[in-house]
C-alpha cells in the first residue's frame, strides 16, 4: 500500500479515485471507468510533476526519509552478485546498521559497505534503524583494510540519520570509530565511491563517505546534523526543523553547489520509491563510471586525489 507524504495529498485524492474506479469496473464488467481512468492518470502526472519540480529542503528530508523508499538491501540485491555478507569487528560483536560484504559489481570484485534502517518494525529493530553503533564502523575499516590489502574498489551506500548516541555505545568508543573509520577512508590506495541514497547524517554517515567520488540521489540529504537536532539546538524548538533544513543548505542541489558533491543521481517523478529499479539502475551506471575513471590511476594517486579533494572543501566559498 502507497504511503504518502503531507504535501502529497492532491496525488493521493487523484490515486484514490482511480482505486475506486477500478474496484467499481471490476465488480460491475458493464460499467466503463477506461476514459474517467485516463483522464485522471494525466492529472496524476500533472499533480506530481508540479509538486515535485518545486520541493522545498523540508520536504526533501520527508523524502529521503520515505519509508518505502529503496534502502540497502535493495541495492545489493540489483547490483552486486556473488555478494557475501562478513560480520563482526572481531572486537565486541555484530552491528546490523552497518551492511558490509564482498561481491562483483558487473563482474568487478569490491568490497561494499552501506547503512540499512529496516523495512519494517522487525528489521528497523534488528537495524538500529540504520544508527550504527561503534563495532558497526569498526567492522567497516576491518572490511577497508582487507579491500586495500586485496586490490578491491570499495563502494558504499549512505543512509543513516547518524550514529547511534547511546550510552553504551559512547562507553564503548563511538567517538573514536567514527574518526578512525573516516580516517581509513582517507588511508586506503583502492578507488572508493560513495552515494547518499537517503539521509546523510553527520559523522556518523562521513565516517563511510570519505570516497574519492561522492554523489547524491536527487532527493536525498546530507547535513552535520538532522534538522531537528539542530533546530532543538539553536532554538530550543524541534517544531522548527523546517526552517532548519532550509537555512542548513542540505539538499543536494545545495551541496553540487558548494563542492560537498561531485554528482546528482536524478530520481523518477515522485521520488525513488515510486519506481526503485530506475534509481537502482541509474545508480550503478554512475557508479561504474566513477570506477572506469578511478581505475586509470595508481594506489598512490587515487589516495593522494581524494585527500586533496576533501583539503579543497570550502576553499572557494
Amino acid at each position: 500500500m502507497q504511503t504518502y507524504l503531507d504535501f502529497e495529498k492532491p496525488i493521493s485524492d487523484l490515486e484514490g479515485k482511480i482505486h475506486e474506479l477500478k474496484k467499481l469496473a471490476a465488480e460491475d464488467e458493464s460499467i466503463d471507468t477506461s476514459e474517467e481512468i485516463a483522464r485522471l492518470e494525466v492529472r496524476v502526472r500533472e499533480a506530481t510533476e508540479e509538486i515535485y519540480g518545486r520541493l522545498n529542503a523540508w520536504q526533501k528530508t520527508q523524502v529521503a526519509r520515505h519509508p518505502q523508499r529503496p534502502h540497502f538491501v535493495d541495492y545489493a540485491a540489483n547490483l552486486f552478485t556473488e555478494f557475501t555478507p562478513l560480520a563482526g569487528d572481531r572486537t565486541f560483536g555484530e552491528d546490523a546498521a552497518i551492511q558490509t560484504g564482498l561481491a562483483r559489481f558487473r563482474g568487478q570484485p569490491v568490497a561494499v559497505i552501506g547503512q540499512e534502517k529496516g523495512h519494517d518494525t522487525k528489521s528497523r529493530l534488528k537495524h538500529n534503524f540504520g544508527s550504527p553503533r561503534p563495532e558497526g564502523y569498526r567492522k567497516a575499516i576491518r572490511v577497508m583494510e582487507m579491500a586495500d590489502r586485496f586490490g578491491l574498489p570499495i563502494i558504499t551506500l549512505v543512509d543513516t540519520a547518524g550514529a547511534y548516541p547511546g550510552v553504551g555505545a559512547e562507553e564503548r568508543g563511538q567517538a573514536e570509530a567514527i574518526a578512525r573509520s573516516t580516517e581509513m577512508c582517507l588511508a586506503v590506495r583502492v578507488p572508493m565511491v560513495s552515494v547518499v541514497i537517503g539521509e546523510g547524517g553527520s559523522g556518523g554517515a562521513i565516517a563511510i563517505a570519505t570516497g574519492n567520488r561522492v554523489y547524491m540521489l536527487q532527493h536525498a540529504i546530507y547535513s552535520v546534523i538532522s534538522p531537528e537536532g539542530a533546530a532543538s539546538i539553536l532554538w530550543r524548538d524541534s517544531a522548527r526543523a523546517k526552517e532548519a533544513a532550509t537555512n542548513m543548505r542540505i539538499t543536494s542541489d545545495d551541496l553540487k553547489e558548494l563542492g560537498i558533491i561531485d554528482g546528482i543521481i536524478p530520481e523518477p517523478t515522485g521520488g525513488a520509491h515510486r519506481d526503485p529499479q530506475k534509481v537502482i539502475s541509474g545508480t550503478g551506471d554512475v557508479i561504474a563510471s566513477a570506477l572506469a575513471d578511478l581505475g586509470k590511476l595508481s594506489g598512490d594517486e587515487v589516495r593522494a586525489a581524494r585527500r586533496q579533494k576533501f583539503l579543497q572543501i570550502g576553499r572557494n566559498l
